[in-house]
């Protein structure tokens, strides 16, 4: 979340940063950092490490500790393959800039502890190092909403929903890969699926066409993470259609804007940004740009909770398209998106792959796929238990 906006944009149409409630009231005493590996299971091409290196899901647990022993568990998911930030960079930075910014804080005062982290550790062209921020955003989350006796829905005063459909990612490098990828997720229970696509057109509208003969009822979401070239993308995106495909993510990279336009205005296919938009401040302007027709809402990427669930209003409010994703997020990083997904009744099918491709839990009770669905943590905070036994034999 940016603390200053630029001139000429309008704010978001968000409730305000909760500030105290009731008379609770408590400052941030220590915040500490606890860096764990995932192991994985299955080919996914973003938790590749360096050469030489097996594939590890790397992320890092925040504690905050209020002055009153109360205890609030966030989780950094750094993808270095995605983005720039890695375990090493988050772990320095959450520990030698941003925990000395914050300690003494109010930790209900949420727009003053994103004001702070957002001096001490500036914007580049949005946000500055935002997975980091996001372990941080969550553990005030948890931590508050354990001390107001309320789940996410409720102190937002939202419905919500208590299960999510979710979405099988199909990230093959061959076709014949294909059916066995998709019978797998059929076994779990799983009828929705996510596709990567790009570079290779012709690869990829055999690829979703076999997708979508192998289940043809299911919503087919294709993510080419910024992958393509605007010719390539503006030839892909009719065919796509036809081969079922009902949303393109992230066609181009993130800053190729004219070619957004054009691909917005051909109108083959919605077109989700996702990579390109960490905080409403870009969000605001491609919308009046007219360069997208909605956003995949991560909580990872964008900074946490407070951000994502401000982009979705302002989707929301725009009459935009936000599907829900994720950065195969494990434990607590996916409560978070869970919590946030199931207040605001995300109506598609959420590409949340975490369980799919990793192994492992620091939860007390872990998070589980039932019949292609999970179940909305419903306890205070995030709604989920950090077992804290479980973290040394996972330890980074």
């Amino acid at each position: 979340m940016e603390s200053r906006r630029r001139p000429g944009i309008l704010p978001c149409p968000c409730a305000p940063l909760l500030h105290s409630v009731s008379g609770v009231h408590c400052k941030i005493a220590r915040i500490e950092t606890f860096p764990v590996i995932y192991p994985t299971r299955g080919w996914f091409k973003f938790l590749e490490g360096p050469q030489g290196q097996p594939p590890r899901r790397q992320s890092v647990l925040v504690k905050i500790t209020a002055d009153n022993g109360a205890v609030g568990w966030g989780q950094s998911v750094p993808t270095h393959r995605w983005s720039y930030e890695t375990l090493e960079t988050v772990q320095s930075t959450i520990q030698n800039y941003l925990a000395p910014e914050l300690i003494g804080l109010d930790a209900f005062d949420l727009e003053a502890a994103h004001e702070a982290m957002n001096r001490i550790i500036a914007p580049s062209f949005s946000t500055g190092q935002p997975i980091a921020k996001a372990g941080v955003d969550l553990a005030l989350f948890d931590l508050t909403g354990r001390l107001l006796g309320q789940n996410a829905a409720q102190r937002w005063g939202k419905t919500g929903r208590p299960r999510l459909t979710i979405s099988w990612t199909v990230n093959a490098r061959t076709l014949d890969e294909v059916e066995q990828v998709v019978a797998e997720g059929r076994a779990r229970g799983h009828r929705h699926f996510n596709v990567k696509v790009a570079p290779d057109p012709k690869f990829d509208v055999e690829l979703c066409r076999l997708v979508k003969r192998l289940a043809p009822n299911g919503f087919l979401w294709a993510d080419a993470n910024g992958g393509y070239d605007e010719a390539t993308a503006l030839a892909v995106a009719p065919r796509l259609a036809d081969a079922g495909v009902a949303v393109l993510e992230q066609p181009l990279p993130a800053a190729r804007l004219t070619g957004y336009r054009r691909l917005k205005q051909q109108g083959a296919l919605p077109i989700l940004m996702d990579e390109g938009i960490v905080s409403c401040v870009e969000l605001e302007e491609f919308i009046r740009l007219e360069l997208l027709d909605g956003i995949a809402i991560k909580p990872a990427r964008c900074g946490g909770i407070t951000e994502a669930r401000r982009q979705i209003e302002l989707a929301q409010n725009a009459g935009l398209l936000w599907l829900g994703s994720g950065l195969t997020d494990p434990d607590v990083s996916l409560a978070a998106s869970l919590a946030l997904y199931g207040a605001y009744d995300l109506q598609t099918p959420a590409a949340l792959n975490g369980l799919q491709f990793l192994s492992g839990s620091v939860l007390r009770e872990p998070l589980a796929v039932v019949n292609g669905e999970l179940a909305v943590p419903q306890g205070p905070g995030l709604g989920v238990d950090v077992d804290e036994t479980q973290i040394a034999a996972m330890r980074g």
